[in-house]
């Protein structure tokens, strides 16, 4: 007798949201450069930065990469009628 698969349920990730992540990473700096955290949450922080970095660069790749598609693809001169 043949097997249903089951279809994946996956929950999709919520829009990535480039200002809240910039904001979040900014606080995070300011919280190291106040020099008053304790070497292991530093540590943490700092993974946790490096975590938001790659997450705007790619962002800010893909966005870019738009960018190209869309004026090589649309952009014309614009001529009045």
């Amino acid at each position: 007798m043949p097997t249903r698969k089951k279809a994946a349920t996956t929950k999709s990730a919520p829009p990535f949201d480039f200002e809240k992540n910039l904001s979040e990473l900014e606080q995070l700096v300011g919280m190291m450069e106040d020099g008053e955290l304790p070497l292991e949450e530093s540590l943490k922080k700092f993974e946790q930065g490096i975590q938001l970095i790659r997450s705007c660069q790619t962002a800010l790749t893909e966005a870019e990469q738009k960018v190209e598609i869309l004026t090589k693809e649309g952009l014309k001169p614009f001529e009045s009628p």
